[in-house]
């Protein structure tokens, strides 16, 4: 689905063949990490492992829209693919984002003195909060947070997704993202965006993709509505579990003592062995797997 839209090789990436540096390219490793979120979900199916629900995290709705059947390959690609072009295009090298163990109360509290140059860009967890914003004023907050003796971590992306650097690039993305098409969930979708289900056809078109880029990420509220309607196991799909840490501590926050949270790879471990290792996480918590 790549072939035309893209200047590099999929299998090349990914197998680490002459791609010195290409994952640092936006345009390069979001499509990559689309690809590897696709698929996972494809491979936990061959396992027994289907999803009741979805729910993704920025760039990670696409995947969720694409598992619940809202979006086809091909308009999930379009929409991966020209966002990335984009953003790399843009707003690569203007901005930068970083993840902080502070409430987002706490957090909001802080970056009022920046005036908006810093702002809050997903809510992760109950001490789990993302923020972006252009290079000099995130440098300063970073550093505050470091002489506080907080934990604070760089994001590995020079621009600012989340924030209103994004507002700059509304008109491309609009002509990158027409015709881009929703259908009615097959699979429940819960939206980042939205803070709510999607239950219609036309819900998740061009304009709702800007907003996903543009939006704060509501991903803690909308892990606590799942907890809060029955959902005990979750599974992340991606290269690296980033988000199992944030799922638990909103599940310990909402009270739930009987969740299960697993990733899929980690970094390093790529492997059929690492799939295995995770699905029999959650098989000895319960969950059934198609061994």
């Amino acid at each position: 689905m790549l072939a035309g839209l893209v200047d590099w090789s999929l299998l090349d990436v990914l197998g680490g063949v002459g791609s010195e540096g290409s994952l640092g390219r936006v345009d390069v490793v979001q499509p990559a990490s689309f690809v590897m979120g696709a698929g996972l979900v494809r491979v936990w199916g061959e396992l027994g492992v289907v999803p009741a629900a979805v729910v993704g995290h920025s760039q990670g709705e696409v995947v969720a829209a694409y598992a619940a059947g809202v979006l086809s390959l091909e308009d999930a690609v379009r929409v991966v693919v020209g966002r990335s072009r984009v953003v790399g295009e843009r707003l690569a090298g203007r901005g930068g984002m970083a993840s902080v163990g502070l409430s987002v109360d706490e957090v909001e509290s802080v970056l009022v003195r920046w005036g908006g140059r810093v702002v809050v860009a997903a809510v992760n967890g109950p001490l789990s909060t993302v923020v972006a914003g252009d290079v000099v004023a995130l440098d300063e907050v970073v550093g505050l947070w470091e002489r506080a003796g907080m934990w604070v971590r760089r994001v590995a992306v020079d621009y600012a997704s989340h924030s209103p650097q994004v507002d700059e690039v509304e008109e491309e993305l609009a002509g990158w993202l027409v015709g881009v098409r929703s259908r009615v969930p097959e699979v429940p979708f819960f939206s980042t965006v939205e803070g709510r289900w999607i239950v219609g056809a036309g819900e998740l078109e061009g304009g709702y993709w800007f907003r996903n880029l543009r939006s704060r990420v509501r991903f803690a509220e909308a892990v606590g509505v799942l907890a809060g309607e029955g959902f005990r196991s979750f599974v992340e799909v991606g290269a690296h579990p980033v988000l199992v840490g944030a799922v638990g501590d909103v599940l310990a926050g909402v009270g739930v003592s009987d969740g299960v949270v697993v990733g899929s790879l980690r970094r390093g471990e790529g492997g059929v062995a690492r799939v295995l290792r995770s699905a029999g996480e959650l098989w000895v918590r319960g969950v059934p797997v198609d061994w």
